[in-house]
C-alpha cells in the first residue's frame, strides 16, 4: 500500500528482512516484530525520497508503445478458484477492499502506519512507538484519530 506497485513492495520488505537477520539475528525472537517494522518504515520512507527524485524524469522516460508490464497479472491470480463465492459476494467484496484501500489512502501518513502496524500486524503500543521511533501518546493519539476517520469514511459501506 505504500508504493502502490506489488513488486516495489514486496523489494522493501525483503530488503527489511535482510536487514532484520543481518543485524538483529542475536536478538530475542519477541523483539524481532518491532525491529522490523522500524526497519521497514526506513526503508519506506528510502524509498519515497528515491522515487520523488525518479519522478521528475519518468515522464520523458516513458515507452512509447503504451503498453504496462504489470498488466499481465499473476497466473496464480488469475487460476480458477473451485470454492469462489457468488458473483454479488465478489463484487460486494471487491467494492469493499476498494472502499477501504481509498479510505487508508486518504488517511496522513503517520495515521495510515500506526493503524496498519496495530491493526494489521498486530503490534502493541509500545512496539508501534518503537517500530516508528515516536511515543506511545502519539501512536495512541494517531491511532485514534485513524480509526475515527476510517468509521467515519467506511460506517456504511464496510461490512
Amino acid at each position: 500500500m505504500a508504493t502502490g506497485n506489488r513488486e516495489d513492495a514486496l523489494d522493501l520488505v525483503q530488503e527489511a528482512m535482510m536487514g532484520l537477520a543481518k543485524s538483529y539475528a542475536d536478538r530475542d525472537p519477541q523483539d524481532w516484530p518491532p525491529l522490523f517494522h522500524r526497519i521497514l518504515q526506513s526503508r519506506i520512507r528510502d524509498w519515497y525520497r528515491r522515487s520523488r527524485v525518479r519522478n521528475r524524469f519518468r515522464s520523458w522516460l516513458r515507452r512509447g508503445d503504451g503498453e504496462d508490464e504489470r498488466e499481465a497479472g499473476d497466473p496464480l491470480q488469475q487460476a480458477p478458484d473451485r470454492q469462489r463465492p457468488g458473483i454479488l459476494e465478489q463484487l460486494q467484496q471487491q467494492d469493499a477492499m476498494r472502499r477501504l484501500q481509498q479510505a487508508l489512502s486518504a488517511l496522513p501518513l503517520r495515521q495510515r502506519q500506526v493503524f496498519l502496524l496495530r491493526a494489521w500486524e498486530g503490534l502493541d503500543v509500545a512496539q508501534t512507538a518503537y517500530a516508528m521511533g515516536c511515543s506511545q501518546g502519539s501512536v495512541k493519539t494517531h491511532y485514534s484519530r485513524a480509526l475515527q476517520r476510517l468509521r467515519d469514511d467506511l460506517g456504511e459501506h464496510w461490512p
